[in-house]
């Protein structure tokens, strides 16, 4: 269900070159998460780094969009970026299985070409 990838570049480094190749595959950043920073802003000590990237195609969020809203609830696609053991973890959750879920026909297809450009960001981010 999880697809993760692992790069020796840095948490800050990574987390810019996010914000370059996101778009370069017909997505929007909608959101980025600090997610210390908002734990810690709320009382709750927190040392761990990672940053949640919203990520959108707003064409393909559409077409999942008419079939069911209650898509919705899946949306938007979230890449997780954390260290883990010297090396930066970028992750994220199959579309193709999320959307098995809803079982609605057709959507499949959608959900494929998300995940292989989720995917293929990245790979392009980790250098892979």
């Amino acid at each position: 269900m999880l697809i993760t990838l692992t790069t020796t570049k840095s948490l800050e480094q990574v987390c810019v070159d996010m914000e370059a190749v996101v778009p370069k595959h017909q997505f929007g950043i909608l959101g980025i998460h600090d997610l210390k920073a908002t734990l810690n802003s709320k009382g709750v000590e927190f040392e761990s780094e990672c940053r949640m990237f919203e990520v959108c195609n707003p064409h393909q969020a559409k077409a999942v969009l008419e079939t069911s809203m209650a898509i919705s609830t899946a949306m938007p696609c979230r890449i997780s970026v954390y260290p883990e053991d010297e090396k930066v973890i970028l992750a994220t959750m199959r579309p193709t299985e999320m959307m098995q879920m809803f079982d609605i026909e057709g959507a499949e297809a959608v959900a494929q070409e998300v995940e292989d450009a989720l995917i293929a960001i990245m790979r392009e981010v980790a250098g892979l």
